[in-house]
């Protein structure tokens, strides 16, 4: 069973960058999807990105596209997210996820491990 931990997450200015990290520990780390979503007060999960289990594919929520860039390390048993023109609205708690399967999926309930969660806070 894969066990995941984010780490990144902070305050930052409106037009700033931030870089999550998700740290993956298990010997699965490389057979799954790996996915972040955020989710901000009072409003429901929102998938954010997801890459498959090589890197050659991935897929982003229209809200990032062209400012967030997922990737991985599979040797290092860690995913990324980069963040760049954050925006206010881009407050949330981020959430790392993965899947055992190489299907590129946004449905929260398809995956099946989940880290705690690190805050974002973007000000104006």
């Amino acid at each position: 069973q894969v066990q995941l931990v984010e780490s990144g997450g902070g305050l930052v200015q409106a037009g700033g960058s931030l870089r999550l990290s998700c740290a993956a520990s298990g010997r699965t780390f490389s057979s799954t999807v790996v996915a972040w979503f955020r989710q901000a007060p009072g409003q429901e999960r929102e998938f954010v990105a997801c890459i498959s289990r090589s890197g050659d594919r991935t897929l982003y929520g229209d809200s990032v596209k062209g400012r967030f860039t997922i990737s991985r390390d599979n040797d290092k048993n860690t995913g990324y997210l980069q963040m760049n023109s954050l925006k206010p609205e881009d407050t949330a708690v981020y959430y790392c996820a993965t899947r055992v399967s190489n299907i590129l999926t946004i449905t929260p309930p398809l995956y099946d491990t989940w880290g705690q969660g690190t805050p974002v806070t973007v000000s104006s």
